[in-house]
């Protein structure tokens, strides 16, 4: 039996051209022996458009946007128009359209825990992290006081709400200042691909940087600019947890923006990284150490700094992590033996399993 795989992707997001890159990427790496695959399009301004089955890979990123050859739907009614109700006189029936949901979502309204919370009401397996690691994955300063709270040690920050800074701009940078000094780093809570970030090495940067962190969110963070090495580990599983080979990243210039990530490639990755034994173990101990404190499942990238001294500091992990031609994540299990098809079926495998496990769940008292 072919598996029924639904693929979510475009999203009300900042990053809904990078979730785009993620889904054609998916799309020409399943196997259309083994998966019956139906698209499911959230367009900019969160309209949700269901696509006929897929019967071939996707070349152009725009046949992704069903605008006109999807049917429009309402995500309040996926009880009728994605999953299929009981049929009257068998109340036993639980079978759903899809085998599994791939959310193939990027940020807000898609990575953050909302769309996760729908899927679980609707008790649909789907890959990736549950509504809590999603949540607090998404929200860069929730996920750093869980971290502090564990012990795991990270750059310094300081956090602002938009309400705050309009009032007290100046007792902001001056905090700022004091506490973390230049350079530092500004970014929107909850954002990820490098949207909004700006590193500051003066005052007059500074304030440019919170006005356009504040475009993209309420709250932001800022963080102490770290002299160390970018590293990255990839972790996959549910319970028992595997973590890739190291992987180095060295911005040509300026730092990791969003240009160097997904436009001009004007960043080197080096896989695997050429770091000590000792540096990778800690890394794979405080990768997993912190996907357990997120109560992550499924997969996880996890970013670090290595510093001269050779401290492994813990930069954030990010709960789903792009997929694109050069992302990182899948290019870190490929150095590490598993193909890009292989990690995907990997992934459909575990989200159903976490979800064959929840419903060992007594719900009834």
């Amino acid at each position: 039996m072919k598996i029924k795989l639904g693929l979510l992707y475009g999203g009300k997001s900042a990053e809904h051209n990078v979730s785009l890159q993620t889904a054609k990427a998916v799309i020409k790496a399943l196997d259309l022996t083994k998966y019956d695959v139906h698209p499911i399009y959230i367009s900019e301004t969160g309209e949700w458009v269901r696509g006929t089955q897929l019967e071939a890979p996707v070349e152009d990123v725009k046949k992704l946007q069903l605008k006109e050859a999807g049917e429009t739907i309402s995500p309040v009614a996926l009880n009728s128009e994605i999953f299929p109700v009981p049929t009257k006189g068998d109340s036993n029936q639980t079978e759903v359209k899809f085998d599994v949901v791939f959310p193939l979502l990027h940020g807000p309204n898609g990575e953050d825990g909302t769309v996760q919370g729908l899927l679980e009401l609707m008790n649909v397996p789907y890959v990736g992290n549950g509504v809590l690691a999603s949540a607090a994955g998404m929200d860069k300063v929730m996920m750093k006081n869980i971290y502090e709270q564990a012990g795991i040690k990270q750059p310094n920050y300081v956090w602002y709400i938009r309400s705050y800074w309009e009032k007290e701009a100046e007792a902001a940078y001056k905090n700022i200042e004091d506490k973390l000094g230049y350079p530092c780093f500004v970014k929107p809570a909850n954002l990820g691909s490098s949207v909004g970030i700006s590193k500051c090495n003066d005052r007059e940067s500074l304030e440019k940087a919170f006005v356009e962190a504040f475009e993209y969110d309420r709250k932001i963070i800022i963080e102490e600019g770290i002299d160390g090495r970018e590293l990255e580990i990839a972790v996959l599983g549910n319970e028992d947890l595997q973590c890739s080979v190291v992987g180095e990243i060295v911005p040509k210039e300026g730092f990791y923006d969003y240009k160097a990530k997904y436009e001009d490639g004007s960043t080197g990755l080096i896989i695997p990284a050429d770091i000590t034994n000792e540096a990778y173990e800690e890394m794979k101990r405080v990768a997993i150490q912190s996907f357990k404190a997120l109560d992550c499942s499924g997969l996880v990238r996890a970013d670090f700094f290595l510093t001269k001294d050779g401290e492994v500091l813990m930069n954030e992990v990010n709960t789903m992590p792009g997929f694109t031609p050069i992302s990182m994540f899948p290019m870190l299990w490929q150095q590490s033996g598993l193909s890009y098809a292989k990690l995907i079926e990997k992934l459909v495998e575990l989200g159903r399993e976490r979800h064959q496990e929840k419903q060992k769940i007594k719900h009834t008292f």
